[in-house]
């Protein structure tokens, strides 16, 4: 459910790798900026300086293995300083926030990549964030395989974008689940169109919740 205009409204963008995260926040970012919205733009991992430098220890290449329960308490320590740091004083401002992954992530990289429980990831969950959760996801969806094709030639990859295509696939399919249970929150749009494409429906579907809080 959409909260009270009185506080601000949380949104989210997810996706796998390569979806084209970046442009389409930039996107939305200006559309937002351009009805005069008071919005705040972050990431997680990351956020502020603390939360930043885990994103670091997260993404880094290094030769020992990153045992998934730690990164996973990471992760979770990182959202801790973020949401209490930033998010939630933005939101009781009434400012909105616009950010680059959230808890879906988790669900979907350390839950069904590293193939931790879903459980002990909702129990930590809990315990972070209590009840809050993004009023509106938007989730760039693309076939995985396309979706690293363009991740590759991007850059050089971190730690994250290095993992098999079966990884990748786990991931893609909790999203999507996680999109099907919660169709009132999430917005899928099929991020393998032409960027125009894309950038058309995000907008039709930005037009529209504005049009249910404004």
């Amino acid at each position: 459910m959409l909260q009270a205009q009185k506080r601000g409204l949380f949104l989210s963008v997810e996706g796998t790798e390569g979806v084209g995260k970046s442009t389409n926040i930039n996107l939305i970012e200006n559309f937002l900026r351009d009805r005069s919205i008071d919005l705040v733009v972050t990431r997680e991992p990351g956020g502020t300086p603390l939360a930043e430098e885990l994103r670091e220890i997260l993404l880094a290449n290094r030769d020992e293995a990153f045992d998934p329960t730690a990164e996973l308490l990471t992760v979770f320590a990182a959202r801790a300083q973020h949401l209490n740091t930033v998010i939630e004083p933005a939101l009781a401002a009434g400012r909105w926030v616009l950010c680059d992954r959230f808890t879906d992530a988790t669900f979907a990289y350390q839950g069904a990549g590293r193939r931790l429980s879903q459980e002990v990831i909702a129990q930590l969950e809990k315990l972070v964030q209590g009840d809050r959760q993004p009023d509106k996801t938007f989730l760039l969806d693309i076939d995985v395989e396309l979706g690293l094709q363009r991740a590759r030639a991007r850059a050089e990859l971190d730690r994250f974008e290095q993992e098999q295509l079966a990884f990748f696939e786990r991931v893609r399919d909790c999203y999507q689940q996680r999109a099907v249970a919660d169709p009132q929150r999430f917005v899928v749009i099929d991020a393998g169109q032409t960027l125009e494409s894309v950038q058309a429906d995000l907008l039709a579907e930005l037009e529209r919740l504005l049009e249910r809080v404004l």
